[in-house]
């Protein structure tokens, strides 16, 4: 990586080589795992225990909410803790946090067997760079969630939060659920996406033609300018009226979009 990229304004990085011997790495993020989606759960259960990928690569947002790590002995939370370490014990599954799953800590990265994946992250794999991204931090346009990004994820915050008894936080996380519900009623999707132009800059400084990342609900594969290409990861829902549930596989011979193992 150039010198420049490093002493930018560009958040911390992290370079994650590939072994030679792995084949396939298998990327998912968004499935807002909870006990009122089982269908999910045991379609992501059933792929994580089954897929022939060497790698699996969450990229945020795997659980609906997760109030810290006191929160994994909940029967749900350690059902999937259970097929996290599972699959951990076959495969490397990594985790990058995303805007609903930011307080993972060490506790439950540790027993899960999970490898922690900072964000963004630069995989190396094949001759080929991609950047990795839980893709909230370059929807810029939207203001008022930077604004509160900026805020929960700052060490004062966290450390107060974290001191409140499991029950308070569980319920001002439910809260700051509604009120995020209603303000996306209110004013649609319009600022969901990404800023293109600043994707394209970190990937132009990271050395990366092609971005995989989640966040948005918009999944599909396009050129963001010319030469740099993102990859947008689906959400899974299999409880809902419209079931959805997709898995990026990257390879040899490049990206392919799979439905999960079983489905």
């Amino acid at each position: 990586m150039d010198e420049a990229a490093r002493n930018s304004t560009f958040p911390p990085f992290y370079e994650l080589a590939a072994p030679p011997a792995w084949r396939a790495v298998d990327f998912i993020s968004d499935l807002h795992l909870c006990a009122a989606m089982p269908a999910t759960f045991e379609a992501w259960a059933q792929h994580l225990r089954h897929t022939t990928a060497d790698a699996v690569f969450i990229l945020g947002d795997l659980f609906e909410v997760w109030v810290g790590d006191d929160a994994r002995h909940g029967a749900f939370e350690r059902a999937c803790v259970d097929v996290l370490a599972e699959a951990a014990s076959h495969r490397l599954v990594a985790f990058m946090a995303g805007n609903r799953d930011f307080l993972v800590g060490p506790a439950l990265l540790q027993e899960a067997g999970l490898m922690a994946l900072p964000d963004p992250t630069v995989l190396q794999a094949w001759g080929q760079p991609v950047l990795l991204t839980h893709g909230d931090a370059l929807c810029l346009s939207d203001q008022p969630y930077q604004a509160f990004r900026e805020q929960v994820r700052g060490a004062a915050w966290q450390l107060d939060f974290l001191a409140r008894p499991l029950a308070e936080r569980l319920a001002l996380a439910a809260e700051m659920r509604r009120a995020s519900a209603a303000r996306w009623q209110m004013d649609g999707d319009a600022s969901a996406d990404v800023d293109a132009a600043e994707a394209v800059r970190w990937m132009h400084a990271l050395g990366a033609a092609e971005m995989v990342h989640g966040h948005t609900h918009r999944p599909g594969s396009g050129a963001l300018a010319p030469g740099y290409k993102r990859h947008v990861l689906s959400d899974w829902d299999l409880d809902g009226g419209t079931p959805r549930a997709e898995v990026l596989r990257l390879s040899r011979r490049g990206f392919e979009r799979l439905p999960p193992v079983g489905r």
